[in-house]
């Protein structure tokens, strides 16, 4: 095998299109075989990647918190077809905002409730409105804090855009199953990731707290002006960290490419990490990689990187090849705000992750082409 193209191409987002800083690992058959990191961790400071840097993951995180539930899944704990107001009784009286042909919008009783299943497969008619009046409500009163089943409970009072089940649409989804979670477990959110993900893989610098020591160790963050073709350093936030006791499963976590190698690994070997510990079972792994949607609601899952995707268990997965990818038929991942990318392929035993800090991410030209080189490279 050689990673030749892929490390030219890694070079060539930092130098030819504006990508202060980029590190990619590839694992094949449970070792890694591929890292490389250029440009830099501070551009402005003159600090040049070293590999141990921590990142925002943003919508990254979405793939860890669809895990950690799922091992409660093979609990026993729930199942897909749950109505959700079982767990999060606030969801027991949702409505659905219905846009009238004179304009006009009436709110009506949902066709059916949503069930557990709508969470993970973002078809719960969730809106990913992060300033509702209803958040800044909690946020107001908590004084800062918004823990994640307050936000919870004050998501569930927003109208639904559609009724669950009929469309898919990005939302705040897996930011519930976050406080599905809390709920199920007895325990933080945060807690039982770390206890039930990130230490069996000894992921010891994933997590939602952030702190000067953090944000010390975190690479400088950017976004790009496509106007000017350049990327400029803004604070190293997140916007979808809504208060200090806040644990957003849809884009919360910290991690770094040592720490979500460890898990794209396992989950690409059946959900055993390199130090034999399993996190998920291997017939869970491949239930979450398959694709979800009907004819009706893949039309809403158009985005340009997602040609030839479906969507499963908080994923995308690769569905049609013949659209323009090398890759395999149930390859599956997701990608990030800042421009994390997650490829996992258990049939081949290929996991990839890919990190740049940089909002306005490129990602529809970053995302596709990694994937492509990575298989290209794993089939010389």
């Amino acid at each position: 095998m050689s990673f030749c193209e892929l490390e030219k191409f890694l070079e060539h987002l930092v130098t030819d299109k504006g990508i202060p800083g980029v590190d990619c690992i590839v694992y094949y058959k449970s070792r890694p075989v591929f890292r490389h990191m250029a440009g830099y961790a501070d551009r402005d400071k003159g600090i040049k990647m070293q590999g141990k840097e921590l990142y925002n993951l943003y919508s990254t995180s979405k793939v860890l918190t669809c895990t950690g539930a799922l091992t409660l899944f093979e609990k026993g704990k729930f199942l897909m077809n749950d109505p959700l107001y079982e767990y999060l009784p606030e969801f027991g009286d949702v409505m659905v905002a219905e846009k009238r042909d004179n304009g006009e919008v009436e709110l009506v009783k949902p066709k059916r409730p949503i069930i557990v299943q709508d969470l993970f497969t973002m078809s719960a008619g969730l809106s990913y409105n992060l300033g509702t009046e209803y958040i800044n409500e909690v946020k107001e009163k908590t004084n800062g804090k918004a823990p994640t089943r307050e936000i919870v409970k004050a998501i569930a009072k927003e109208p639904l855009g559609y009724h669950p089940g009929e469309h898919w649409g990005y939302s705040l989804a897996h930011d519930v199953i976050g406080g599905l979670i809390e709920v199920i477990s007895g325990k933080r959110f945060g807690e039982y990731m770390r206890e039930n993900i990130f230490e069996p893989l000894e992921m010891n610098d994933t997590g939602f707290e952030r702190n000067d020591e953090i944000y010390s160790r975190m690479a400088a963050q950017y976004q790009f002006d496509y106007d000017r073709e350049y990327a400029d350093e803004i604070e190293k936030t997140c916007g979808f960290q809504l208060g200090s006791e806040y644990e957003s499963g849809g884009a919360g976590f910290v991690s770094s490419v040592e720490d979500y190698g460890r898990f794209v690994n396992a989950m690409s070997c059946g959900g055993i990490g390199t130090n034999g510990n399993r996190i998920l079972k291997s017939c869970t792994v491949n239930m979450m990689r398959m694709n979800c949607l009907d004819e009706n609601r893949i039309k809403d899952f158009n985005w340009h990187q997602a040609n030839g995707y479906g969507y499963g268990y908080g994923v995308r997965t690769m569905i049609k090849p013949a659209s323009g990818s090398l890759g395999s038929i149930g390859e599956f991942g997701w990608g990030g705000a800042a421009g994390t990318y997650v490829l996992i392929d258990p049939d081949r035993q290929i996991g990839v992750f890919y990190a740049q800090h940089m909002l306005n991410n490129l990602e529809p030209y970053v995302h596709p082409r990694i994937r492509n080189l990575v298989y290209a490279a794993l089939d010389d």
